[in-house]
């Protein structure tokens, strides 16, 4: 467990301020990548919004059939990488009339394992973030597991390809920031910040949507400016936000 300081901006993980005495505090933070100081402001960091285009909503047997990335640094998009993927499988057509890729798209794409180390490259020494990311992250890192049985490489380096490293997630954010609004789907929040969204449901239009949408929620008081204090509120967040939706299912 990583033991660091609290939100070095002089407040506590919550956001909220206490001149004087943050600095002399110190808080467990779990989730954090070990190669990022817990007390550097996140808009210093390189972080990598990730989406993955796929063939159905079940990690553990559909696959991805597009990979977008794009890095953002001090609020800025720095790289953008876009991969089509064969992904072995028929297409459902239920999945190729969300995102519109179909299996002649794809016919003569790479196989995952092909690429799977551009694209942990390009993640490389980033944060990650994904909008909605227990999706991508379960998708990814799937995809991951096999190509290391077929390439024998390992990837443990990379902070998103690490089980117990939080992905950062902007949905997250957008539900509480945005709790008054109806939808907190990708296009509704960026449409409503000013953010264009051309192309929905392509993985690297969403990916760089939604860094852009992170970037603006991340100028809201509530949002933590140091990276371990973000990742410690995201996670009381996302735990207050699923215990909500069980009380409402229930």
């Amino acid at each position: 467990m990583t033991r660091a300081h609290g939100d070095g901006c002089g407040c506590f993980p919550t956001g909220r301020h206490y001149p004087g005495i943050a600095h002399l505090l110190r808080v467990n933070v779990r989730g954090v990548a070990e190669e990022f100081p817990a007390d550097k402001p996140w808009r210093e960091l390189d972080i990598a919004l990730l989406d993955v285009e796929t063939t159905g909503r079940d990690a553990s047997v559909d696959r991805v059939v597009e990979v977008g990335i794009v890095v953002g640094r001090g609020g800025e998009v720095v790289s953008r990488y876009n991969w089509l993927v064969n992904p072995g499988m028929k297409i459902p057509d239920e999945a190729r009339a969300v995102h519109g890729i179909s299996d002649d798209d794809v016919k003569d794409a790479p196989r995952f394992e092909a690429i799977a180390h551009e694209i942990a490259a390009a993640l490389s020494g980033c944060v990650p973030s994904a909008y909605n990311a227990a999706f991508d992250k379960a998708f990814i890192l799937g995809e991951f597991a096999r190509a290391k049985s077929v390439t024998d490489r390992s990837f443990s380096e990379v902070p998103a390809l690490r089980r117990e490293v939080d992905w950062v997630d902007p949905l997250v954010w957008a539900r509480d920031i945005q709790a008054n609004e109806k939808s907190r789907a990708l296009g509704d929040v960026a449409a409503r910040l000013g953010i264009a969204l051309e192309n929905a449901h392509r993985a690297s239009d969403d990916a760089e949507a939604a860094l852009r949408v992170f970037y603006a929620l991340g100028k809201d008081p509530r949002v933590p400016m140091a990276y371990g204090a973000l990742v410690q509120e995201q996670r009381r967040l996302s735990q207050k936000q699923a215990d909500e939706r069980r009380y409402w299912r229930n």
